[in-house]
């Protein structure tokens, strides 16, 4: 089998077909970004980006993702280390507490962003519904989505499209 996880194409043995996406990105890739809080699909930390759609990988086992494209948070930046616009916004917004929801919380909003340009913060509230957060508040989120989307497209951001 091969999947695809930030660019980097691996083989995965098909007796790991049953693996679980999250075990697999922590311990054989050592992709610790990826968090794992509940393990049973409702708190979001372990969000990723499956072909740029979100899905929790700690429902979806190796065999799911078999020649699709994996995105974690540590993919997310550029190869020169340079933030991507979404990550520099929650950071820029006071988004970031303890950061355990980050990673998922940033991807999530990074999948809404490359549908919806130009959200209100009624969208942006909703398209973060399933992942929770225990320490801003969801305020300063909301703020580094929306400020997200202006620095990625108001700005012509073309790296980013």
């Amino acid at each position: 089998m091969k999947i695809t996880v930030n660019n980097t194409e691996y083989s995965v043995s098909e007796e790991l077909a049953e693996l679980k996406l999250s075990t697999y990105l922590r311990e054989n890739l050592g992709l610790t970004g990826t968090k794992i809080g509940c393990d049973i699909g409702v708190c979001g930390s372990c969000t990723v980006l499956v072909n740029n759609k979100p899905g929790r990988s700690c429902l979806l086992k190796l065999k799911d993702v078999v020649n699709k494209e994996v995105l974690t948070i540590e993919g997310l930046a550029s190869s020169s280390g340079t933030l991507h616009p979404i990550q520099q916004a929650f950071i820029d917004a006071g988004a970031i507490q303890c950061g355990f929801c980050t990673p998922g919380m940033v991807l999530t909003a990074y999948a809404f962003l490359l549908e919806n340009k130009q959200p209100s913060r009624e969208e942006a509230r909703e398209a973060i519904k399933g992942n929770i957060c225990r320490c801003t508040g969801y305020q300063q989120i909301i703020d580094a989505i929306l400020l997200a989307a202006q620095r990625m497209w108001n700005n012509e951001d073309k790296r980013f499209d």
